[in-house]
């Protein structure tokens, strides 16, 4: 099993909008980054485990833990003309853009602000708290995993 970190607005779809999903699973699309892309594409796999991060909010940090549902495929948002997701460059038969579908798993007991994340030793190579690091989708090591987990 791998883990992750997914990064999504609160404003736009916060962990509350997905648990409220049919099946409390839903599509992780609109990722617009080729590095975040090819961990979609090809290295998520079914059973992976995923923190939920609330970004651009507030407080910034992890609220719960998703399980990836269904491994890379095209993000066909990225050919609907009136998705804000929307490519021109990408095709049907040539797809530019991946996503994976993501199930909600728990919230955690507490949200774990990115400013304590950064206060811990332990998370100094932890991709998130590196400065300059934007992507939306990370990987997770076990040890960070687990530690983090011993946060809540």
């Amino acid at each position: 099993m791998q883990y992750w970190l997914m990064k999504s607005e609160p404003s736009v779809y916060g962990i509350d909008d997905l648990k409220a999903q049919p099946g409390k699973t839903d599509h992780w699309d609109g990722v617009r980054n080729y590095q975040a892309r090819n961990m979609m594409r090809d290295r998520m796999r079914k059973g992976d485990q995923a923190f939920f991060y609330h970004s651009n909010c507030e407080i910034p940090g992890i609220v719960g833990i998703v399980t990836v549902a269904r491994e890379g495929y095209p993000d066909f948002t990225a050919w609907d003309r009136k998705s804000k997701y929307y490519d021109p460059k990408s095709g049907k038969d040539d797809p530019r853009w991946y996503m994976v579908d993501v199930k909600y798993k728990r919230k955690l007991k507490r949200v774990i602000p990115l400013a304590e994340l950064k206060d811990c030793r332990q998370l100094a190579e932890l991709a998130l708290v590196r400065k300059g690091n934007r992507l939306s989708i990370m990987p997770v090591s076990e040890a960070h995993w687990k530690f983090i987990l011993s946060l809540e």
